[in-house]
């Protein structure tokens, strides 16, 4: 996932208009609306190319995680100063805890059941201080997941052309998609595709995992990037 794309994927979001550095700001005044820690180290998990975490070094001590080693090489590049790890979200065990964790960009939906969700919550909420906050952006739900939807993004630059299209698909509570990019460069043009499948988990399943952690509930409709956004607080 992502091999052949890491180093085109931030050209292409950004491209698109994703504007991360006020979706920082906005993480930041998410996470002091509702922590109760006085400190300010922030770990993303599923930080891919360290985007996010660039502009969150503003405000935060700032470490990431990523399961796609071709990722965190792209990340490392650009954010020498801040420590990437290697990890599962399922799994993972920094041995420490922060006073936020993140998980943006709906990198949640790629837990295959309700299990797997069920485990990473968990495993980021072990993360948290006492008081901590655990901010998770979702993927879709089934109600909001429409199949046979075409979408294309470009990149034009004088020595980088990039076009990137997907037809969406559904496959029981499975959202499924192949992205087909044609890149062209001075050396040549190349066609790849990369296969995703997301899951569609609902909100109540959504609730459900952050309850099951021991962690207070919040759902903010709107979110960071208008597909929501879970809160979690740890007791004290």
């Amino acid at each position: 996932m992502y091999s052949r794309s890491a180093h085109l994927y931030d050209t292409v979001y950004q491209a698109m208009g994703k504007d991360y550095a006020a979706e920082a700001r906005t993480i930041h005044e998410m996470a002091n609306k509702y922590k109760k820690t006085g400190g300010n180290i922030l770990l993303d998990v599923a930080c891919g190319t360290g985007l996010h975490a660039g502009f969150l070094a503003e405000f935060y001590q700032v470490e990431g995680l990523d399961i796609a080693a071709d990722m965190l090489a792209v990340a490392r590049e650009k954010h020498p100063g801040i420590p990437f790890h290697w990890g599962d979200m399922r799994k993972f065990n920094l041995n420490r805890q922060f006073d936020v964790v993140t998980c943006l960009f709906s990198a949640i939906g790629y837990m295959k059941t309700f299990a797997q969700l069920e485990q990473a919550v968990s495993t980021m909420g072990r993360h948290l201080l006492p008081g901590g906050v655990l901010l998770v952006e979702p993927w879709f739900t089934p109600e909001d997941w429409h199949t046979g939807s075409v979408h294309a993004s470009f990149v034009d630059q004088p020595e980088l052309k990039i076009a990137r299209m997907n037809l969406s698909g559904r496959k029981d509570n499975r959202s499924y998609f192949d992205f087909h990019f044609l890149v062209g460069t001075p050396k040549g043009i190349e066609h790849f595709t990369e296969h995703h499948v997301l899951t569609l988990f609902t909100k109540e399943e959504y609730l459900a995992a952050f309850r099951a952690s021991n962690l207070e509930v919040f759902h903010d409709a709107e979110g960071i990037y208008g597909r929501g956004l879970y809160i979690g607080v740890k007791p004290l």
